[in-house]
């Protein structure tokens, strides 16, 4: 079973590579549909494979690039991160009281696949309709309000993140083209990966404490992936976004139903 968890870490690796999207929106469904895992324990290891896989893309992106706004990094971890500590505090107490979380994990799941799917198509509308870049292309889109629009954000996901181990990326990179559409791609990116690896990090190690990890599944994965990531990032101008982009989509979104219906 340990290859069958290093082959799925290679499909997923591939995948993230061509198409940039989060890992746990793929690799999640994967953990409990193919082999059986409960949802905490698939998003409890995910979120540690997310903060470990994401590492190495930030070191590129802040030494290689300079491609990292900390600044916009700290704004949503003001939000996201005491998210995380709380959600991770509400699943400890309705597991105290003998309650059963994988209902409200498996729902979140499947609400934040949604999403994701929604957000996988409408990232290249953002894109292509961002204002022209000024002098002033760090500015975002509410003004004033900026700080606490992009608090509040962070803050919504942290708890998704937290719940479901997906919207660190996908989502992500969607809520900061929308809050700042005056910055570039790349910096997009960048801060993205940076802020998602302070979250995951924070969330894993809370789902860790909660027993919903599994070390030898999360050292399979990783010896999968990240041979798959360098690969599938070879292969991404081979392959038309066009066609793949929307397929990649209906599946995020027909697994999300199936699990809010579930």
């Amino acid at each position: 079973m340990e290859i069958g968890y290093i082959f799925s870490g290679l499909m997923v690796g591939i995948l993230v590579g061509i198409t940039g999207v989060g890992g746990g929106s793929l690799m999640t469904p994967l953990l409990v549909f193919l082999f059986n895992f409960s949802p905490a324990v698939a998003v409890g290891t995910d979120l540690l494979f997310a903060a470990l896989t994401k590492t190495g893309g930030v070191w590129v992106h802040h030494g290689k690039h300079g491609s990292v706004d900390w600044k916009i990094v700290r704004h949503l971890a003001y939000g996201s991160l005491p998210a995380a500590g709380l959600t991770i505090w509400l699943l400890h107490v309705l597991e105290k009281n003998s309650k059963d979380i994988s209902g409200l994990i498996t729902f979140s799941l499947g609400v934040a696949l949604i999403l994701t799917s929604i957000a996988v198509l409408i990232r290249a509308y953002l894109q292509r309709n961002a204002p022209a870049l000024t002098d002033e292309s760090n500015v975002g889109r509410f003004g004033d309000r900026q700080l606490g629009v992009t608090i509040a954000v962070g803050f919504v996901l942290g708890a998704l993140v937290t719940l479901s181990s997906v919207g660190a990326g996908a989502l992500g990179t969607v809520a900061l083209f929308f809050l700042y559409p005056r910055l570039p791609t790349l910096k997009v990116v960048g801060t993205d990966l940076a802020h998602a690896i302070p979250l995951t990090a924070l969330a894993g190690a809370g789902h860790w404490g909660l027993g919903n990890v599994d070390f030898v599944l999360l050292g399979s994965l990783l010896i999968g992936s990240l041979p798959g990531i360098w690969l599938g990032s070879h292969l991404s101008a081979r392959i038309p976004d066009k066609i793949l982009r929307p397929l990649l989509a209906l599946l995020l979104l027909l697994i999300g139903l199936k699990f809010v219906l579930k």
